[in-house]
């Protein structure tokens, strides 16, 4: 599958887990943004990939130069789980490959969130307590919600073990315990 192929199939994913989660479905073709529509808001719905019991939300707000983005998320080991924006909005192979590597549109070496160079959708690591339980909150330069490198129909991973934050291409996190694509909430 093409990378227009994979971009469009995240598209339709984004419609369906958005009627899945019985949220209102994202709008499937947005207009070009202007100060009236430009995207501020973005949404995700973790999915657990095969035999993993991962789920969550992940939300993505436009500010200024700079998007926050805050996660809720359950069902995990206790500890430190990779976090990454990944290349395809496509979570259709058991084991999430499907979503492609991290999105990467500088061509930057993989690093940490507060690095200066990284992947864009290098988010670091989600800490889980004793519960499976984490929540996250940052606030990073380098994603848009629109544009050529806009994160909108990408795929978002949480991966079984920690990002090392320096190993390459993805930090050695392990395997795919959830996936979910971004889509706009208007």
């Amino acid at each position: 599958m093409n990378t227009s192929s994979r971009f469009a199939a995240g598209i339709a994913l984004v419609a369906l887990a958005s009627a899945f989660a019985g949220c209102a479905q994202p709008e499937m073709q947005a207009p070009a943004p202007t100060d009236e529509t430009a995207v501020t808001q973005a949404i995700c719905v973790l999915h657990p990939t095969e035999g993993s019991q991962v789920h969550g939300i992940v939300t993505f707000t436009k500010e200024g130069d700079r998007v926050r983005v805050v996660a809720d998320i359950e069902g995990l080991t206790p500890g430190d789980h990779g976090f990454h924006i990944h290349e395809y909005g496509d979570c259709s192979a058991a084991d999430a490959t499907s979503a492609g590597g991290h999105f990467n549109p500088g061509m930057h070496a993989h690093g940490g969130p507060a690095d200066q160079t990284r992947h864009a959708g290098d988010l670091g690591n989600i800490t889980a307590d004793q519960e499976g339980r984490a929540h996250l909150e940052l606030t990073l330069e380098g994603l848009d919600l629109s544009g050529p490198n806009s994160i909108l129909g990408r795929g978002m991973i949480v991966h079984s073990d920690p990002d090392d934050l320096k190993s390459q291409p993805t930090g050695n996190a392990g395997g795919r315990v959830a996936c979910g694509v971004i889509g706009v909430i208007r």
